[in-house]
């Protein structure tokens, strides 16, 4: 037994979406470092294709064989057409798909309800329910009729705790946890597994999106502690994806050590 043995990683197809930056980003150099094949995911073009050079660096220098085939496709998963369109997009040699990553999502702003935006509103849930349903829909059909897969969504601690400023951000992020969960239940007489990894505070540049630009803002959120990197949550879900067939980690909550819910955090030094 190793400590982490990913070679049952090796070989295959990881679909990520979200890839351009942060958590989706590392997620998919640690998947090119395990010798997988990946299709990367994201609205951002440009992003994308220094992700697939950082993933063909990671691959050559693992010295691995298996793998070493990285596609990025331009998507944005709240595009109901384009992602009915995706296969059209996807190499041959990348059509089976082996785990997906529904890591797309973000959130805007702080406002309280009676002040949100309506087009704030509809973004968020289009992305980070609908596009991550509609993903979720469209590769299960192929894990069940291969008997075979793995999907893995990212949700958050916003997913099991709501707070003051986060009403549409947390109730995305419940009814990612709801959906989970009843697939779970559903697929229990399958051989697909099924994974939430539940993230508590990570940064990226998920909380510049949040305060619409304003690095420093986002910047004060992290003040007096360390908090997580999209490179930590990565190895949570590399990690998961390479447990034994018959082995399925359900739910994954990761807190930086000074925090303890979504609203507990220590500031100041250990």
């Amino acid at each position: 037994m190793s400590v982490f043995n990913a070679s049952r990683l090796l070989g295959k197809t990881v679909l990520i979406t979200g890839a351009s930056s942060g958590i989706g980003a590392a997620t998919a150099v640690l998947f090119a470092k395990a010798g997988t094949n990946i299709l990367l995911l994201a609205r951002r073009e440009d992003a994308l294709k220094s992700v697939q050079q950082a993933c063909v660096a990671a691959h050559k220098a693992s010295g691995l064989k298996e793998g070493g085939e990285f596609a990025p496709i331009q998507l944005d998963v709240s595009d109901k057409a384009a992602v009915a369109a995706l296969w059209s997009k996807v190499p041959g040699s990348l059509r089976q798909v082996d785990i997906l990553v529904n890591n797309a999502g973000y959130v805007v702003g702080r406002e309280h309800v009676g002040d949100i935006d309506e087009a704030v509103i509809e973004g968020m849930f289009a992305t980070n329910v609908l596009g991550l349903i509609g993903m979720t829909q469209l590769l299960v059909r192929d894990f069940k009729a291969r008997k075979s897969g793995h999907i893995i969504n990212i949700g958050s601690v916003a997913g099991r705790e709501p707070y003051v400023g986060g009403s549409i951000y947390t109730a995305t992020k419940h009814a990612v946890n709801a959906f989970t969960a009843s697939m779970m239940r559903e697929l229990v007489d399958t051989p697909i597994r099924v994974t939430e990894i539940q993230p508590g505070m990570v940064e990226t540049e998920f909380s510049i999106v949040r305060f619409r630009g304003d690095t420093s803002t986002a910047k004060s959120v992290y003040a007096g502690l360390e908090p997580l990197t999209g490179e930590d949550i990565a190895e949570e879900i590399v990690w998961a994806a390479s447990r034994p067939p018959h082995v399925n980690i359900a739910e994954v909550l990761v807190f930086p050590v000074q925090q303890a819910s979504a609203t507990i955090v220590h500031r100041g030094p250990l």
